[in-house]
C-alpha cells in the first residue's frame, strides 16, 4: 500500500515507537527526496520544515555548513538543531552542536586532544578493566537489563573519567539524559515536571563542579573547558562564557550517557535477531571492526539535526527559502537503497559501509572514536565469554523522533 504524502507526520511521536518508520522514509526517499513537511497537531511551533532522507542529499546538507545553520539563518530570531526553535545566546549559538565557524571550529579544537587515538589509548586498559567487570557481573545472573547492565555502564563510567566526575555520580548522567530526551511524559516543544526538576538538578550540579575545575583544574575534558582561552579569531576571544561552559557539560551528559548505550543495545539485538551473524562473529573474530560499523548504522542512534537556511537554495527542483528550517534524517539516510546494497539487511561483513551516524562534516561526533572503543571493548567481551543470545523478555524503546533509543533490553546468555 502506496504511504500518502500528504500523511506524513514525523513529529508524531507515536510513529517512532516500534523502531524506525523504514517504509515512510522509503516513500520520501523514493518520491519527495526534498519534502515540505506541513505543520501537523503534533508539530512544535506550528510551523513546516524541508526533509532530506537520500544520503546523498543529507551528505550535501551536512558538508554545507555556510547555506546551512546549526545555529540560525535569514531572519529566524532563534534557531539550533531540534525542529523546535530553542532560544538564540542560549541554546542555539552556545551549544558546541549548535554553533557555527569560526567560533564552533575553535572550541572543538580546544576539546579534540582528549578524545585523540592517543589520549584514549591511554584510557583503553582502563576501559578493557571495568568492561571485564561489568560483564562478569551480568552473564553471572544468566540474565540481566543488557541496556541498564551493560550497555549504558561502560559509557557512563567512561564519561565519568574523561570529564572528571565522581564515578559514583555517573548514574545521575542517566536519569537527567534520560528525563531530557525520552518523551514518555510530554511532547514534542513541551516541558514536563520531570524534565523541568532533571535540567535543574543538571544545572546546579554543572555550576558546582565547572567553579571546582576553575579553581582547581585537573586532567580532564572539564578542566579544558573551564579554562580555556580562546584566540581573538573565535569572535571573541577570552574564556568561554559562563553559559558556553554550563551547556558544554548538558551537552558531555547527553553524549556521553545516550548515544553509546543505544548502539550498543541495537548491536545486540540485531546480533539476536540475526544468530547467523553471531555465530559468522565466534568464528572470525577479524570481522569485528565491520559488524561495529554495521551495529552503528543498524542503531542510527541520533535520528536526525535540524539546520536553518541562511540564503535560498535550489534543491531537487524545490526553493528553500533563507531562514526556513532543514531537516537532516540520518536515520533514513542510512537505509538509503541508492548508497547500501540490501539496506535491510544487518550484515557484519558490509563493505563500503558510509553510514552517517555520526555525522558528517564540521559536526563530525566528537565522540566517534570513543564509542567505537567502548563498542569492539563490549562485543569482544561477550564473544569471550558467551556462546549464544537471546531475548529474556519485551524490549522497550524511548519515545522520540530524535533519539532512537532504549529504557529495557531483557536478554539472557547461554555460555
Amino acid at each position: 500500500m502506496t504511504i500518502d504524502l500528504d500523511s506524513i507526520d514525523l513529529t508524531d511521536l507515536s510513529l517512532f515507537t516500534a523502531g524506525p518508520p523504514h517504509e515512510v522514509f522509503r516513500r520520501l526517499r523514493d518520491d519527495a527526496p526534498v519534502f515540505w513537511h506541513a505543520p501537523t497537531a503534533h508539530t512544535p511551533d506550528g510551523e513546516g520544515f524541508w526533509c532530506l532522507t537520500r544520503h546523498d542529499d543529507v551528505v550535501w546538507g551536512a558538508r554545507e555548513a555556510a547555506l546551512l545553520s546549526s545555529c540560525t539563518g535569514g531572519d529566524r530570531a532563534a534557531g539550533g538543531t531540534l525542529i523546535e526553535d530553542l532560544p538564540l545566546h542560549f541554546a542555539a549559538g552556545v551549544l558546541l552542536n549548535m554553533q557555527d565557524d569560526p567560533r564552533h571550529h575553535h572550541i572543538r579544537k580546544l576539546v579534540t586532544p582528549s578524545v585523540s587515538p592517543r589520549s584514549l589509548r591511554r584510557l583503553e586498559a582502563e576501559l578493557a578493566v571495568r568492561c571485564g567487570d561489568i560483564l562478569d557481573a551480568a552473564i553471572a545472573q544468566g540474565e540481566c537489563d543488557f541496556l541498564v547492565e551493560v550497555a549504558a555502564e561502560l559509557p557512563l563510567q567512561a564519561i565519568a573519567s574523561l570529564v572528571g566526575v565522581p564515578q559514583a555520580d555517573r548514574h545521575r548522567f542517566m536519569e537527567w539524559a534520560d528525563a531530557a530526551l525520552d518523551y514518555r511524559d510530554r511532547e514534542l516543544g513541551e516541558q514536563s515536571e520531570r524534565s523541568l526538576r532533571a535540567g535543574t538538578e543538571m544545572f546546579q550540579y554543572g555550576s558546582r563542579l565547572l567553579a571546582q575545575k576553575r579553581a582547581c583544574p585537573a586532567d580532564d575534558l572539564l578542566s579544558v573547558i573551564a579554562t580555556a582561552q580562546l584566540p581573538e579569531e573565535a569572535g571573541p576571544g577570552g574564556p568561554l562564557t559562563d553559559i558556553e561552559q554550563q551547556m558544554f557539560f548538558n551537552l558531555l551528559v547527553a553524549a556521553g550517557s545516550e548515544t553509546t548505550r543505544n548502539a550498543i543495545t541495537a548491536g545486540l539485538l540485531g546480533l539476536v535477531e540475526h544468530p547467523e551473524q553471531w555465530g559468522a562473529l565466534k568464528q572470525d573474530r577479524s570481522l569485528l571492526d565491520s559488524a561495529v560499523e554495521e551495529m552503528l548504522r543498524w542503531a542510527s542512534s541520533t535520528t536526525y539535526n535540524r539546520r536553518t537556511a541562511t540564503a535560498d537554495i535550489e534543491r531537487h527542483g524545490q526553493t528553500i527559502s533563507a531562514g526556513e528550517k532543514v531537516v537532516l534524517w540520518w536515520q533514513a539516510a542510512n537505509f538509503d537503497e541508492r548508497a547500501f546494497d540490501h539496506p535491510m539487511e544487518f550484515d557484519i561483513r558490509r563493505d563500503p559501509n558510509p553510514h552517517l551516524t555520526f555525522g558528517i562534516g564540521t559536526h563530525f561526533c566528537l565522540g566517534a572514536k570513543l564509542a567505537r572503543l567502548e563498542m569492539r571493548l563490549v562485543f569482544d567481551g561477550l564473544l569471550d565469554r558467551v556462546d549464544a543470545l537471546e531475548t529474556a523478555g519485551p524490549i522497550e524503546r524511548t519515545r522520540s523522533n530524535k533519539h532512537a533509543g532504549f529504557r529495557h533490553a531483557p536478554v539472557r546468555f547461554r555460555v
